[in-house]
């Protein structure tokens, strides 16, 4: 049997409120009859998919600035999105704890992996542009809404709107991000 998902809109970013959408996404369309996938040229990927692109603009920003990388693995014993046990994840996208989805640490973690490094510093660095982090240098250099995302033209427009920067990874993440019904 050929599935066959018809698109509703572009949720935008969930964050903390995820749980709370699926929770309405089942009570309204039934578990399993939606989906959450992303746009990609003429066709849809799925999440494991979105994750290697996202990961791939860290991988690529690795090359562009690798000054800043190895600055990081020489300063770092370990980086974390929102609290600190973001570490248990490792490497692993699928291994979420706590409510938002973090990946911007998971992605560096793969991509010092991918490049043969290894983390030698002392330090543990929040990767995440806010307010009360002591790593503002870090967060602002890394933060998936600063970085830019390798293939901007691929991103749906009009690019959706919110904390990051347009043609980042985090606008690849959001603006592509699709919400889908089983016809």
């Amino acid at each position: 049997m050929i599935l066959i998902w018809e698109t509703l809109k572009r949720p935008g970013q969930s964050g903390s409120k995820k749980q709370e959408l699926i929770d309405i996404w089942n009570k309204e369309f039934g578990k399993d009859n939606w989906r959450i996938a992303w746009e990609w040229k003429d066709n849809f990927i799925s999440k494991t998919e979105a994750y290697q692109l996202y990961e791939d603009s860290y991988y690529q920003d690795s090359f562009q600035r690798e000054s800043l990388w190895l600055e990081l693995i020489n300063t770092a014993k370990e980086v974390y999105d929102i609290e600190e046990k973001d570490i248990n994840s490792g490497f692993d996208y699928f291994k979420q704890e706590g409510n938002a989805t973090h990946l911007q640490d998971i992605s560096i973690r793969r991509v010092i992996m991918r490049r043969g490094w290894q983390f030698k510093g002392n330090e543990l660095i929040q990767i995440r542009n806010c307010k009360d982090t002591k790593n503002k240098d870090w967060s602002k250099q890394l933060d998936p809404g600063k970085l830019k995302f390798h293939l901007p033209e691929l991103i749906k427009k009009p690019n959706l709107e919110g904390w990051w920067d347009k043609d980042s990874v985090e606008d690849f993440y959001q603006s592509n991000k699709i919400l889908q019904i089983r016809k």
